[in-house]
């Protein structure tokens, strides 16, 4: 399953999620990690549906990236009423990313 696609002004407005926790995923198109990443985050979601996941390319969102002081892509950024509460940088294995995001939703 595919990760959502959302657009600044949504993360911005909080109009595209209903809770109050989300996981965004910062990528840009020609970077290899970051398909990786995404790859590894799309099978997370699979085994856990409950588990939604909304990516933005990072060239895309200059608002953020700056507010949010992004150093680099893949980012994955664990969000808690609309404010960033972990960035994650590494995507180390898809049960470490499973674990955290698990952490985050359930709690």
């Amino acid at each position: 399953m595919p990760l959502l696609e959302v657009k600044e002004q949504e993360l911005v407005r909080g109009t595209h999620t209903t809770n109050g926790r989300e996981a965004v995923f910062f990528y840009t198109a020609l970077c290899g990690t970051c398909q990786l990443g995404e790859r590894m985050l799309e099978i997370v979601q699979a085994a856990d549906p409950s588990i939604q996941i909304s990516k933005i390319n990072i060239n895309y969102a200059p608002v953020l990236r700056e507010q949010w002081r992004i150093s680099s892509v893949p980012c994955l950024v664990l969000l808690g009423d609309g404010e960033p509460v972990r960035f994650e940088y590494a995507m180390q294995s898809v049960d470490h990313l499973y674990k955290l995001l698990q952490h985050h939703f359930l709690t």
